[in-house]
Parts: C-alpha cells; structure tokens; sequence
C-alpha cells in the first residue's frame, strides 16, 4: 500500500512539474494530442485508417499501403496482401508501419503467429486530466512522445541513446503484461473515463489493454512496474526538454 502510494504521488508530481514547464519553448511542441478526439492521438496507436495511413507519404513504405489500398479497392486480396506483406519484410521501419500492416492483414485472414503477436511495438499510457488527456506513448526505435492536455508536448525521435534505458523500461515491463492477458476484441475504445489510467500495449495481434482508478492500477503488480517505468520515462524527457536552450 505504501509503495503504491509513492508511485501515484511520483507520478502527480511529474505531471505538476510539467505543467509549470509547459510554456517553456526548450523542445515543446504545441499540438492538439491531448484532445479526446484528436487526429494526432490516434496516430499512436498504429490502427489507422488504410486511406489515411497510405496518404501520409508517397515512399516506401508508404507506397506499399497505397498499393495495398488499390489492389483492395479492386477486390484483388491477394495482391493487396502482397503489399502488406513487403512492409513487414521491410527491416527498421518505425514500429507503427509494423503494427498498421497487421491492423490491415488480420480482416483479411492473415495473423502473426504466437510469438510474434505478442511482441509489444509500442506503449500508451493515457491519464484524463481537466479538459483534455495527458498521453506518454514509446516505441521499441527508441522513439517516445509526451503530450500534455494543455496542448504542450515533447517528440523524441531518438537523436541519442541516452533515453534508451528508459524506453526499454516501458516496453518489457510492456511485454511481461502482455504475457499475461489477451488482445481486446474489438475497435479501440474511446479514451478512458474521468479518474482512470489506460496503459495500452500495441502488438501484431491486435490491441492489449489495462484500465481503472489510478490507485488501483498502481497496487497491481503487472500495472505498478508499468506506471512506474512510464513516470521514468515522462522525467527523462522532462529533463532531455530542460537542457534544450
């Protein structure tokens, strides 16, 4: 009881801490992520839209959606799979091209195997605050973002390694969650209610999830060593946007 309650005054902090930092223009981005309803939120969670998703480049790999989508929209499976398929065939894409291409297949009759659909490419962690969410998301690039309900936020697309420590922090205590329960059977669901935390766990087989009262998420042994790395990682990036002149 006394170590969960050290982790939700740790984490308090962190977010007070960020808002008093929130003007500051050392590495903050304004955005509109933190809306409920914000087209940059829902690009975090690697389940977009195939029209939306192939729009958003005209490279490989974006080239490859957009020749999925037109082979769908031909009624031509196959070849559309194809195409999904050489994404994932594709080395060191960012995470989310990764998780896109299995939202695409898995309608279309194709799954990871067991291993792979449980591999965790990305964490979000959602906490309702005022008006808006603030929302921790990372990635196994080493890749993280902060967006705080008051439009503040900080991207990190890995310049250096020295938020590595962290990012691998969130994935695995990530992974040891998703070792343990199942995919969510259904579209995403909307952001969490007022007073509850959501820790999404992104993976090939689909979307993973753990939600309530924040106290209660930080009593339970799978959810605590969750919160706890996601408050690591919100300091470092706190810190990484401090030093930033």
């Amino acid at each position: 009881m006394k170590i969960a309650l050290i982790i939700v005054v740790c984490f308090i902090v962190v977010v007070i801490v960020y808002r008093l930092l929130r003007d500051r223009q050392s590495g903050f981005v304004l955005s509109d992520a933190s809306s409920p309803s914000s087209p940059i939120r829902d690009t975090l969670f690697g389940d977009m839209p195939l029209e939306s998703w192939a729009s958003a480049g005209s490279e490989a790999p974006w080239s490859h959606f957009a020749r999925a989508k037109r082979h769908l929209d031909a009624r031509e499976k196959e070849d559309a799979v194809a195409a999904l398929k050489q994404v994932l065939s594709t080395p060191s894409l960012e995470p989310r091209h990764y998780l896109q291409a299995w939202h695409f297949l898995r309608p279309l009759g194709i799954s990871p195997d067991a291993t792979e659909s449980r591999r965790v490419l990305g964490v979000v962690v959602e906490v309702p605050v005022e008006h808006g969410l603030d929302i921790l998301a990372a990635y196994p690039d080493h890749s993280a973002r902060y967006f705080n309900f008051s439009g503040a936020g900080v991207v990190w697309e890995h310049p250096d390694s020295s938020l590595d420590p962290a990012i691998d922090r969130l994935i695995t205590t990530g992974q040891t969650v998703v070792e343990q329960i199942g995919p969510w059977d259904g579209p995403r669901p909307g952001p969490p209610p007022k007073n509850h935390l959501r820790l999404s766990f992104l993976t090939p087989g689909g979307l993973c999830f753990g939600q309530g009262p924040f106290a209660d998420l930080a009593k339970d042994p799978k959810g605590g060593d969750v919160i706890t790395a996601a408050t690591e990682l919100m300091q470092a990036l706190m810190a990484k946007s401090q030093k930033t002149p």
